[in-house]
């Protein structure tokens, strides 16, 4: 599989748009590209937290260069803080943002093992988002994205992430949640729903378009769905993918290059 951390770019792409007061509930509504579509913060963490676990870089600075190369994609209020009034990464804020799901992917795609995937996950989550929401949000997410690389099914999803993270949500249907969804950044309120529109998904648009229609923070919950659908459907339509590659810049472009290399290298 190539293109990997391109799904996740992808998925943030196709949920700008409708960010704000742009919010759509109306799944025929939801369209994955705009001429005017670009990528956010979520692309900007994810590409920086895989080029550090690729290349064996600090988490913390890598995220703070990168970002700060980067200034203008919409970083959260803590986050900014963090990133823009200091001089160097500082310590950790204790957030159980959703920041640190729409980061992780790389963790999902690149562990060999569960045990690495969430010691993976547990390093892009600590330069900022150690509240132990924050941290269980990004395993979380890394280990959807593990057990589908490694040929795990839905059912096998739901009852070993879903379930096992979020045993509050593990009955409640995409039906159930969606006329009441509101915008929410938290862990708690973004990971469960991103899990719910994967698995009651038909392929990666329908993924992605019904995390759209959520009505929520929408480029994220895009973001963190898509990777875990690409790895479950193997298949992601090329224009989606020329449309991201051409607007990412040229050291998210190798990057995503080499991670592609890493997980595809024959064992």
């Amino acid at each position: 599989m190539n293109n990997l951390l391109i799904s996740v770019a992808i998925g943030d792409i196709a949920g700008m748009p409708y960010e704000f007061n742009h919010r759509t509930k109306n799944y025929d509504d939801v369209k994955l590209v705009w001429s005017d579509g670009t990528y956010t913060d979520d692309t900007v963490c994810t590409f920086a937290c895989a080029e550090a676990l690729l290349n064996n870089l600090d988490m913390a600075q890598n995220l703070w260069t990168r970002c700060r190369q980067d200034p203008y994609r919409g970083y959260g209020g803590r986050f900014a803080k963090w990133l823009f009034y200091n001089d160097g990464p500082t310590e950790a804020y204790n957030s159980f943002g959703n920041g640190s799901a729409m980061r992780v992917a790389a963790a999902g795609f690149l562990a060999k093992s569960e045990e690495e995937c969430i010691n993976l996950a547990t390093a892009t989550a600590m330069p900022t988002h150690n509240h132990p929401e924050g941290i269980k949000g990004a395993v979380a997410t890394a280990l959807a994205i593990f057990h589908a690389m490694h040929g795990k099914d839905k059912d096998y999803l739901r009852k070993n992430v879903l379930e096992k993270y979020y045993p509050q949500w593990s009955e409640r249907t995409y039906n159930q949640i969606q006329p009441g969804f509101d915008f929410n950044e938290t862990c708690q309120l973004t990971i469960p729903p991103a899990l719910i529109c994967v698995l009651e998904s038909k392929d990666f648009i329908d993924c992605l378009k019904l995390a759209i229609a959520l009505g929520g923070d929408s480029d994220t919950l895009a973001a963190i769905a898509a990777p875990i659908a690409y790895a479950l459907y193997r298949d992601i339509p090329q224009p989606l993918i020329d449309n991201a590659r051409k607007l990412l810049p040229a050291w998210m472009l190798q990057v995503s290059d080499q991670l592609d290399a890493r997980v595809n290298k024959p064992e």
